[in-house]
């Protein structure tokens, strides 16, 4: 298990803040969603968290290390950032065994996260005929190679149909069952809702809140946690 934290995080761009001064604290073996409308700073944290992006100030590490620290990141960290980077010739199989060559993983992870993804009978099938799920699905069967004990996936249910959605609802949940700390980024509130344990708002770089989603949510409502989300970041609701 692993711990996050992120210790007054702050990014520029030019003469904007993506993100401002960013403070929060992820226990080990816990699954929270980041909340935020697009732009608000969801994507630049973690892959600022990631080493993808450099941090202007602050630090955001994993158990006090930074990524560019860890001895084994595949074995520490699996990220889901974007589906569209495995190269569109390549079949689904090869995709994964670069990736686990490259990690210094057993070759035998290929076919035993294809299967926990669903994708074993497309995996022969090349990336760039993949559906749009089925993008998002190899994206996490890359994030799980390692079997690490912390995943930061970020918008993972993005084109994914209902029962697509319905089945990674159910596999996160597995996961942070198994004491994996989980971190998931999304706009969907209503599925937020059903799928995690914990909620850190932020908006405009700020986190704006971080609790229990029952005490955002009391009767386990998704209307409960967008009308808590509107009402935090005082927004205008639908």
């Amino acid at each position: 298990m692993t711990r996050i934290v992120f210790d007054r995080v702050i990014k520029f761009y030019g003469g904007l803040a993506a993100v401002d001064a960013l403070t929060l604290d992820l226990s080990s073996g816990s699954l929270t969603g980041l909340v935020g409308a697009n732009g608000a700073g969801k994507s630049t944290s973690m892959r600022i968290l990631l080493n993808l992006t450099r941090a202007t100030q602050g630090s955001a590490t994993f158990d006090g290390v930074p990524y560019a620290r860890l001895r084994r990141p595949a074995r520490v960290v699996g990220a889901m950032t974007e589906p569209d980077v495995f190269h569109p010739g390549r079949r689904g199989r090869d995709a994964l065994g670069i990736l686990a060559a490259a990690a210094g993983l057993p070759s035998r992870r290929v076919p035993e996260v294809l299967e926990q993804v669903g994708l074993t009978a497309a995996a022969e099938k090349r990336a760039g005929a993949y559906s749009a799920g089925m993008r998002q699905r190899l994206a996490l069967a890359a994030a799980l190679l390692g079997d690490p004990q912390t995943l930061i996936l970020d918008e993972p249910p993005n084109g994914l149909d209902p029962a697509g959605v319905h089945w990674l609802r159910g596999l996160i949940r597995r996961l942070a069952g198994e004491g994996r700390t989980v971190l998931v980024s999304s706009h969907q509130l209503a599925e937020l809702a059903q799928a995690v344990d914990d909620v850190a708002v932020i908006d405009r770089g700020r986190l704006v809140t971080h609790q229990p989603v029952a005490s955002l949510s009391p009767d386990g409502s998704p209307v409960w946690l967008e009308q808590a989300y509107f009402a935090l970041t005082r927004k205008e609701g639908p």
